[in-house]
């Protein structure tokens, strides 16, 4: 034993802390992982004997969920495979809690499907890519993670009509990416870790060596476009004057403002939103809190988000502060359990739009000033949870269904390097690395994982199409 080694052991003695483990240790854990579970065995994908039936693990999901909103969720599923598998969280967590984990824990996003990566704008007014959907987010298994990254991949390339080799090279390209920069991660210091991101910069570069010249064009167009999305383009987009008074325009079900909320009390309504924000303003910092008080609030309106998010209550907010030009809108998203608590455990946080602020703040390289959170009883007497930030601040998505085979391998990539950094940040990152090893081995078994795990996506997808059909279910298509 060195003497620095013997000074931190005896330090740790005296205040009695668990002495951190030295590289050594943890490089043999994650080696040791591999007796357990070998890297080859996560290729491993068989539906258990008593899998619970699909359509009821979604209706579990909607009783909590504001009910003339849940058929517009199924519609959106219905589309297609890959829409099926973007709603389609739960039923993937409950399949994943049947496989062999390694025991590495990571603050896991719990719904890391390609479609919830994508640009916003950094406190310094950075364009930067990232993770973008914290909803599901909880420790758990590193892997879970990469598997739903590495399915969505084969399911969407399904979808865009490539080939299985096609397919094949992209999911490889997302798990080697993971791979190679988790070993990347393992060398660098704690705070190199936590600083490192992916640029407007970065992305030309990492996409642009792989695209045609009229796609680079494409590229840097849709990086101009995130850039306008701010809160000027959303009040154009969202609001209007009326008698000179601004407020948000309607345009039902997917927008309905407050005052135009049917069977509702919407004095009632409109107090406790009111009363939301006070209570959120208390969990900003001091400073942002002094930002926050500048902008005086104008109108609320619901909004219908997302694919697997459609149901829960979400509320737009307009806040302006000098007139016109300096508007503000912030979403109050309602916050339920993970996906992944029935089967990773419960988090430490008792709120649950707490526990996906922390776990925005853990994996994300940057984030909104505006995020917090908040607990409020609605007006029909039950308790919900929230957390809210900016609706639209530089926001921008990768069109994947334009996508060809090169670039959504570019994309790929860049998601499998932004997943394993945001894993090294609250992960063991040095035993991670370890596990994975040198050569392909979890990159080829996740290759197989992934199209067994695609035709089970079909199945699942043709057993919703068969409900709405019998009437199980009711879907509203084209919304």
């Amino acid at each position: 034993m060195t003497q620095v080694t013997e000074r931190r052991g005896r330090s740790a003695r005296r205040t009695g802390e668990k002495p951190h483990p030295t590289r050594e240790e943890r490089v043999a854990r994650g080696k040791g992982a591999r007796a357990e579970v070998p890297r080859s065995s996560h290729a491993e994908f068989t539906p258990a004997a008593g899998r619970p039936d699909l359509v009821t693990l979604l209706e579990t999901q909607a009783a909590a969920r504001v009910a003339e909103l849940v058929p517009i969720r199924y519609g959106r599923m219905a589309v297609s495979p890959f829409t099926f598998f973007r709603g389609a969280a739960l039923p993937m967590a409950s399949d994943l809690a049947g496989t062999l984990r390694t025991g590495l824990v990571v603050q896991a996003c719990g719904d890391a499907h390609l479609a919830n990566f994508g640009l916003f704008a950094s406190p310094e007014r950075n364009l930067v890519f990232d993770i973008n959907d914290f909803d599901e987010t909880l420790p758990g298994p590193w892997e879970w993670d990469v598997k739903r990254l590495a399915a969505s991949l084969e399911v969407a390339g399904r979808d865009n009509g490539f080939s299985a080799k096609e397919r094949r090279r992209i999911v490889l390209a997302a798990t080697s990416a993971y791979r190679l920069a988790m070993r990347e991660f393992a060398d660098l210091t704690n705070l190199e870790v936590w600083y490192a991101h992916v640029d407007a910069s970065a992305i030309q570069q990492r996409f642009g060596s792989h695209l045609s010249s009229d796609r680079r064009r494409t590229l840097a167009r849709a990086l101009a476009k995130a850039r306008t999305k701010d809160n000027l383009g959303t009040l154009d987009r969202f609001a209007g004057v009326d008698g000179g008074k601004p407020m948000i325009i309607g345009d039902p079900p997917l927008i309905v403002p407050v005052r135009e909320l049917v069977g509702e009390p919407v004095d009632e309504v409109l107090r406790q939103l009111r009363g939301m924000l006070d209570s959120y303003r208390e969990t900003l910092e001091p400073e942002r809190r002094v930002l926050l008080d500048r902008y005086q609030l104008v109108d609320f309106a619901r909004k219908v988000v997302g694919v697997g998010s459609v149901g829960t209550r979400s509320w737009m907010a307009l806040l302006l502060g000098d007139g016109l030009r300096d508007p503000l809108f912030l979403q109050a998203k309602e916050a339920g359990p993970s996906v992944l608590e029935e089967f990773a455990g419960r988090g430490e946080h008792d709120n649950a739009g707490r526990r996906v602020v922390v776990g925005q703040r853990l994996m994300q390289a940057v984030g909104d000033i505006f995020l917090g959170w908040v607990r409020v009883q609605g007006f029909d007497g039950q308790t919900r949870e929230f957390y809210l930030r900016q609706l639209r601040d530089w926001k921008g998505s990768a069109e994947i269904a334009a996508m060809v085979p090169k670039g959504m391998r570019a994309y790929a990539q860049l998601c499998g390097w932004t997943l394993a950094r945001a894993h090294a940040r609250t992960g063991d990152r040095i035993a991670i690395a370890a596990y994975l090893g040198a050569g392909p081995a979890f990159d080829e078994a996740v290759g197989d994982f992934a199209a067994a795990y695609a035709d089970q996506n079909e199945r699942d997808h043709r057993s919703l199409l068969d409900a709405i059909a019998a009437g199980r279910i009711q879907a509203e298509s084209g919304v």
